[in-house]
């Protein structure tokens, strides 16, 4: 039986600047999937603002037993839809069970910090 939930909420998004070109690391966040499955997952992707209406139903696929990351900050899913800068929130609903979390590389101070954190599944 495949390890997680269908469904995933992140309401922390926060897309930092990339940073000054002279940085060993680019600020961004990523979108990490697991899919211990024997099945493909077929994730549709939903991006939430403060001011303006969602962008709904990007598509991403993870094959089964495979680990993806998405950078937010790059075109994702199969709209090649780019999160802009700032606030946001992200909810996944996949086909089969998957675990999901989001990382975030911050480069505006000079020791960086890179976190990861889980979000709300069912």
């Amino acid at each position: 039986m495949p390890d997680g939930k269908r469904t995933w909420i992140f309401p922390d998004g926060d897309l930092p600047p990339a940073g000054d070109e002279d940085l060993p690391l680019e600020g961004h966040e990523s979108l990490i999937v697991l899919n211990t499955g024997d099945s493909d997952a077929q994730i549709e992707i939903d991006v939430y603002f403060e001011d303006r209406e969602p962008e709904v139903g990007l598509k991403v696929e993870v094959p089964a037993r495979r680990v993806k990351c998405f950078r937010v900050d790059k075109p994702l899913g199969d709209r090649g839809f780019k999160v802009p800068f700032g606030q946001y929130a992200l909810r996944l609903r996949s086909s089969v069970p998957i675990v999901a979390q989001i990382g975030r590389a911050d480069v505006r101070q000079p020791n960086l910090a890179y976190y990861t954190t889980p979000g709300y599944a069912q």
